[in-house]
């Protein structure tokens, strides 16, 4: 029996089965969040910048694939998207494990890595922007937020549990540990997912004749939605680029701890106030998300402790949390029903291209000031989109 003919009493229920895809994917992605600089840094010996800029990458490729994705989507259906994205998330797996045993050269080693992360960045927005639309069909258009949301919880809390477990695999020993145990599990997770979908029944795409928006136009539609969006992804940014490196400076331990913190934080947030999004409206939730996400930012930056990084990523991950359903359910209902994907990708466009920014800006400005100076201007940035979601609800 397939999952879209099995007996569903809740959207939650129809959503759950489709959205373990983008679980894997993310576990995927978390599973170097913590040793991934460290690695380019401390092992292969490059800056901060370049450590950072090996990490953002993969939200550079994230950024080229959401086009693509959607107009694949909207033409050929999601599942197809989503298959090839867990092939994509696998050969970053495989690259990531090719690049640990190549460590001793270490240009090879970074730029096999880096081919990794592209990878890795291609299959986040196939797996993410499929799945999102293939569960918005299986739900109904009014309930996007439920779609939306769920998306959210497996991403961050497949990074909260792939943080922690990719630490694990980076201490145990050379051959079965280090980079080489963490790009062995990227491998074999997608392969899971490559497995079951095969037994999953995917939806048609649009009728030919079904007029379709060009992607220009869609990125016109939630401009301003995706700004806000922009501002507060950059606080995620600094917390999955340079939190890792931030331990390692003050000689602290406990770097995957606080990453988990946000993951699980964020995945609460997510479950328990979602529905509000309804009722007090998008930019309200937005405005509010965004002031606790810089009051986060604030803690990790002025207040120099493990317990202050550990506070602060609980508050950046709750703050962050519904920033993302808050504006985006009116933005991608914006678009009508046929054309989701184009809306859906366009919007999540303003995430990616903040974050892959981080590593290069952020990077630079922890070299040429120090880390407070770094937090204290992710949090002011937050603190502009608290201003543009104010606009939105005016």
């Amino acid at each position: 029996m397939t999952t879209e003919d099995m007996p569903a009493a809740s959207p939650t229920q129809r959503v759950l089965p489709v959205v373990l895809f983008n679980l894997l994917v993310y576990s995927v992605i978390g599973l170097p969040s913590t040793v991934l600089t460290l690695f380019v840094h401390e092992k292969l010996g490059y800056s901060t910048t370049i450590a950072g800029l090996s990490f953002s990458l993969q939200y550079l490729a994230t950024f080229a694939g959401r086009a693509p994705a959607g107009k694949r989507i909207d033409l050929y259906g999601p599942k197809p998207v989503v298959t090839i994205g867990l092939l994509a998330c696998m050969l970053s797996g495989i690259s990531l494990f090719c690049a640990g045993f190549l460590q001793h050269t270490a240009s090879l080693s970074l730029t096999v890595l880096l081919i990794s992360r592209l990878f890795l960045g291609w299959a986040e927005s196939w797996v993410a922007t499929g799945v999102t639309v293939w569960n918005i069909g299986r739900v109904g258009s009014k309930h996007t937020a439920t779609a939306i949301s769920w998306n959210g919880v497996t991403s961050y809390g497949g990074i909260a549990l792939g943080a922690p477990l990719g630490a694990k695999l980076a201490h145990l020993p050379t051959l079965y540990g280090s980079i080489i145990g963490v790009g062995f599990t990227a491998a074999l997770l997608p392969l899971i997912g490559l497995i079951l979908i095969k037994f999953y029944q995917g939806l048609a795409p649009a009728p030919a004749h079904t007029q379709r928006l060009p992607f220009s136009h869609a990125l016109r539609l939630v401009f301003p939605h995706g700004m806000a969006l922009a501002t507060g992804s950059v606080g995620f940014g600094a917390i999955s680029s340079f939190l890792a490196l931030y331990y390692a400076h003050n000689h602290w331990n406990g770097a995957g701890l606080a990453v988990t913190t946000f993951g699980f934080v964020f995945v609460f947030i997510r479950l328990a106030f979602g529905k509000y999004i309804n009722t007090y409206g998008g930019a309200e939730i937005a405005a509010l998300s965004l002031l606790v996400e810089a009051s986060g930012l604030a803690l990790i930056g002025f207040i120099h402790s493990p317990l202050a990084a550990i506070a602060g990523s609980a508050l950046t991950g709750a703050g962050f949390s519904l920033l993302f359903p808050s504006l985006g359910t009116l933005a991608v209902n914006r678009a009508g029903a046929h054309n989701r994907g184009a809306a859906l990708g366009a919007y999540s466009l303003f995430t990616d291209l903040s974050v892959a920014c981080c590593g290069l800006v952020l990077g630079q400005l922890i070299e040429a000031t120090n880390y407070t100076t770094m937090f204290a201007t992710t949090a002011l940035c937050c603190l502009i989109g608290v201003g543009i979601s104010r606009i939105l609800k005016n």
